[in-house]
């Protein structure tokens, strides 16, 4: 390990190897070089510390050139102790910035690189997962007063954040980037179903066409996973508790069925939910020897793999596949039931996250604006500032769209015109 004043990584020397990932991805996140000029010019974040807990790769990378580019300070640790890139983690602590970061860190270190991002008195906050803002609302309170602000990446740390709206222990705003249609229905759907096959074949280089997958959750990440699966040859069935998703499934042409029954038909099995315990070992006992389990929610919880491990005989395969012996039958775990996008493989291509951390760094911009307007609540970004985004994106992409008349403009404004 390699430490200094402002960063604890795992191997400085593979900063150069860093910096050419980093490079890979500015090529293809053109977006965010556009953001970055007009934060420079702008001098948008100056005297503004931004704390992050994301994953710690070559795209969050961009994200945090692109704050310090418009004047901030940036102090990063991961949100997934098998998530961050070492060799990136390094090149930022070569760059100048705060970060402590490394891929399979234990959980005494996991809680201590969030307690120094906080040490740093950040006034904005960006969360993939809500461990910073939790940290701060339970055990460093007296740092609200500095706060400005919040953001929050992904699916399980909205619905961590609206539980702490609706118990009334949220204190500053929180704007959930998730829930902009350039993040959800882009990076959730896109980005995790190609990651997540992406990370369950470098785990195991299992063939996907003609097998059984089932898919637990059929939310935009479930939805993305299941298109990919079916686009790998595969025969998707879906496991869901929404009346309404459970419905989008099987009009999508999918088979739809509880979990207790989908346990002895599947093969591979995704977890997406963000829920806790989807599949139990009630479920695991059903399935057929040789079965497959992996996660993309969030937390390390979907599956539940302590009460695997105390039934079943363990052993290691490969560096992301464990293999469990329970009742005589074979189960295979990929990446310890941690995101297997991200810590069997390298997370979302860097195009799909361009729109992602777009939002995010136009979050920290509306923050500013907005100090001390705002309120402690769960905020979604001004729909301009989504259609901002799409636009520069397609930009980039070199794609033109029509536009409205101004006869077309005034019809779909008014009411007195009909049949």
């Amino acid at each position: 390990m390699d430490s200094g004043k402002d960063y604890e990584v795992k191997d400085m020397s593979l900063a150069e190897q860093g910096m050419l990932n980093i490079e890979w991805a500015e090529k293809h996140m053109p977006i965010m070089k556009t953001l970055s000029a007009r934060f420079a010019k702008e001098k948008t974040f100056a005297g503004v510390t931004v704390g992050l807990a994301l994953h710690v790769t070559k795209e969050t990378a961009v994200l945090v050139r692109s704050l310090r580019a418009g004047g901030a300070k940036v102090v990063i640790t991961g949100c997934n102790p098998l998530s961050t890139q070492d060799d990136v983690a390094a090149a930022l602590a070569k760059e100048g910035v705060a970060v402590f970061a490394y891929k399979g860190e234990n959980t005494e270190d996991y809680y201590r690189y969030l307690e120094k991002v906080l040490s740093y008195h950040p006034n904005i906050t960006i969360d993939d997962g809500g461990d910073l803002v939790t940290m701060i609302l339970t055990k460093k309170p007296e740092l609200l007063k500095g706060v400005i602000g919040g953001c929050e990446e992904t699916t399980t740390g909205i619905i961590r954040l609206r539980a702490m709206e609706r118990d009334g222990v949220l204190k500053y705003p929180m704007i959930a980037v998730n829930d902009n249609k350039t993040k959800h229905l882009l990076d959730n759907y896109y980005g995790t179903g190609q990651s997540t096959i992406d990370g369950i074949l470098r785990a195991s280089n299992i063939l996907f066409a003609g097998k059984d997958v089932v898919v637990c959750g059929y939310g935009d990440c479930g939805k993305g996973v299941a298109m990919r699966a079916k686009g790998m040859g595969s025969n998707v069935i879906i496991t869901e508790v929404d009346a309404f998703r459970g419905m989008q499934a099987t009009l999508d042409g999918y088979r739809v069925m509880p979990m207790v029954d989908a346990a002895a038909i599947g093969e591979i099995f995704i977890t997406v939910t963000g829920d806790k315990h989807v599949i139990r070992l009630e479920h695991m006992k059903k399935m057929k020897d040789g079965a497959m389990l992996a996660n993309s929610g969030h937390f390390n919880v979907e599956l539940d793999l302590d009460a695997l491990g105390k039934a079943a005989k363990h052993r290691k395969m490969r560096p992301f596949l464990d293999e469990y012996t329970l009742d005589g039958k074979k189960i295979y775990v990929c990446a310890e039931g941690r995101l297997v996008n991200l810590a069997a493989a390298e997370g979302h291509p860097s195009e799909v996250m361009a729109t992602s951390f777009a939002g995010q760094s136009l979050a920290c911009a509306y923050l500013v604006k907005n100090r001390g307007k705002l309120p402690a609540k769960v905020i979604t970004l001004p729909v301009e500032i989504d259609d901002e985004i799409a636009r520069l994106q397609l930009d980039a992409m070199g794609v033109k769209i029509d536009a409205l008349t101004s006869e077309q403009k005034k019809y779909l404004t008014s009411w007195e015109e009909g049949t």
